[in-house]
């Protein structure tokens, strides 16, 4: 469909609760997914970053995620839910398309279990462990449909850092590696 503007951080609209979707198959939600798929496509292609998007940042207000894994299919997450969350923590490095200029490290259950619908309405349920970093991803988009920003997950202020300086420290350990690689290819 297109390529829309991210909202950025300090825009009201991110710290919004956005609304559950009545008809996944609805047309306006399949255009919605499109216009997520088009708009990390091109962020992915322009910065190397982006593995996820949800709906609030592009200012549309429905419990709608769009995620593309490197060397995976396409996955639009409809009305997501957490529904279980294990003991465990893990802390992550993360950034986010909504202010790709500062990274920082935040906590995150390691495991977790979401149920979701699929564009044609069927409900389905994953459970996302720290393999291809999909339990923090998962964790992250869903903060967004909650107004909950990763800034408001750091550990520790003193790790917030520039783009330039994660890239020079700390990339090759994350999981923005494989985004880099591929960009390079």
């Amino acid at each position: 469909m297109s390529v829309r503007a991210v909202l950025q951080l300090g825009n009201p609209k991110l710290r919004e609760v956005a609304a559950r979707v009545d008809d996944p198959a609805a047309a306006d939600v399949r255009a919605l997914v499109e216009d997520l798929k088009d708009t990390l496509a091109h962020w992915r292609k322009e910065t190397g970053y982006g593995r996820g998007i949800a709906a609030p940042q592009l200012g549309v207000g429905l419990r709608v995620i769009f995620l593309q894994l490197p060397g995976e299919e396409p996955w639009p997450l409809v009305n997501p839910e957490i529904i279980e969350r294990s003991a465990e923590k893990i802390v992550v490095w993360d950034a986010c398309l909504s202010f790709l200029s500062i990274f920082m490290q935040v906590s995150r259950h390691q495991a977790i279990t979401v149920r979701y619908q699929d564009l044609q309405g069927a409900w389905h349920e994953v459970r996302a462990t720290e393999e291809r970093d999909l339990s923090e991803l998962l964790q992250h988009e869903t903060d967004h449909l909650d107004g909950i920003l990763a800034v408001d997950r750091i550990t520790d202020m003193r790790t917030l850092c520039t783009r330039e300086e994660f890239e020079k420290r700390y990339r090759a350990g994350s999981p923005y590696a494989v985004a880099a690689q591929q960009r390079a290819s």
